[in-house]
């Protein structure tokens, strides 16, 4: 019987849900049926940037959020199945990472907080969801993230190459698939979220498009390597971050008066080359040998700048994105937590405690009922 999941990621830029419908297939793959974006109000969006980099947040407005949340990710999946044609009825499950407010896998005790109120996408669409899977990973002394590996080693590892999967988000992660091999996986740092903070001041965009700001400015290798010189980069797995970390306050403290004197368009063709030596990093870390092949995802692989700067700074491999290889880059995140959503009510682990560092396979998320308040059989 054709199982359909129906994914909803909304990452760390901040800038819409993507809801994926897919297809769960035998070999444990997922065939990517449908797609559609909801993107942010931008009094949201900014709401949301806030609760993500403040240190102290009203319960009332961290609420409200969540309410308010929860309503747009259940629009988003009625959108989607109003595009697709699909009944509710058509549907084994939701999947929802929801929208990551903090992320403090470091602290103690150690938590991670997503907003998003699955029991309304339940309650909004009639279908079982399945929420929260990150908490279980933290509580099992996990760094709760990357959570989309075993989706990209399901997906694209291949057994002729090794292959790394790089996601460019709001932070950049990497999935290194090596034959006969554990998968590793892990946080590089940030990817677009200073990009985009900074493009938003200065150039009044949600997003540099094409990176072509970028483009026109020249990187300022003193600035560059104040940036790098955080402990994190040279940290090793398992590790995880986000933008409470990687926040503009970050930049400032980091980078000084240089935000001051520097051309604009300098600093964010700075921030485009911190993304691409982070990546840099994170792969020479894992192996001297490059991969022969680095499968791009996320809204950055339609940045072209940084496109032709990563392979400009990996010229033994063919650099390309994964729409090559069945799922476009915007479709990959949604589909992962799809997959995750299968792997739960199947009573199968999601996490891979070599990636995490969690004390073993761990079963993820909770799983809420359809809008009658009973679950659904397949």
């Amino acid at each position: 019987m054709t199982e359909r999941y129906i994914g909803l990621m909304s990452g760390t830029s901040r800038d819409g849900i993507d809801a994926v419908l897919t297809e769960a297939l035998d070999d444990g793959r997922m065939r990517v049926l449908d797609h559609c974006q909801l993107g942010y109000p931008d009094d949201l969006a900014q709401e949301l940037a806030t609760a993500a980099t403040t240190e102290t947040l009203r319960y009332e407005q961290l609420g409200t959020l969540d309410a308010q949340l929860g309503t747009l990710f259940g629009r988003a999946v009625l959108a989607l199945l109003d595009q697709s044609g699909l009944p509710s009825a058509a549907i084994r499950a939701i999947g929802s990472h929801g929208q990551t407010v903090h992320h403090a896998p470091e602290r103690d005790p150690a938590f991670t907080w997503q907003i998003g109120d699955p029991f309304r996408i339940a309650e909004i669409t009639g279908i079982d969801t399945v929420a929260q899977f990150r908490p279980r990973d933290i509580a099992a002394g996990g760094q709760g993230a990357p959570l989309a590996c075993g989706f990209h080693a399901a997906q694209f590892a291949s057994a002729d190459e090794t292959r790394a999967v790089l996601n460019l988000g709001g932070i950049g992660n990497i999935t290194w698939l090596a034959p006969g091999r554990a998968v590793t996986g892990f946080d590089c740092g940030p990817a677009n979220t200073l990009m985009d903070d900074w493009n938003r001041r200065h150039q009044g965009t949600a997003f540099d498009h094409e990176g072509a700001w970028a483009r026109s400015g020249q990187s300022i290798p003193d600035l560059l390597t104040a940036l790098l010189d955080d402990p994190f980069f040279e940290r090793p797995p398992p590790k995880s971050t986000g933008p409470e970390y990687f926040s503009p306050a970050w930049l400032r403290t980091r980078a000084g008066d240089a935000l001051d004197r520097a051309r604009s368009e300098d600093i964010q063709a700075t921030l485009a080359e911190l993304t691409i030596e982070g990546v840099r990093r994170a792969l020479r870390s894992v192996d001297d040998t490059p991969p022969a092949r680095l499968l791009v995802c996320g809204g950055g692989a339609h940045n072209t700048y940084l496109m032709e700067r990563l392979r400009q700074s990996q010229p033994g491999t063919r650099v390309e994105t994964t729409t090559g290889h069945g799922v476009p880059p915007q479709q990959v995140e949604g589909a992962a937590f799809a997959w995750l959503a299968a792997r739960t009510l199947a009573g199968q682990a999601g996490n891979l405690p070599e990636v995490t560092g969690a004390r073993g396979p761990r079963v993820l998320g909770c799983i809420i009922p359809g809008g009658t308040g009973r679950s659904r059989t397949p």
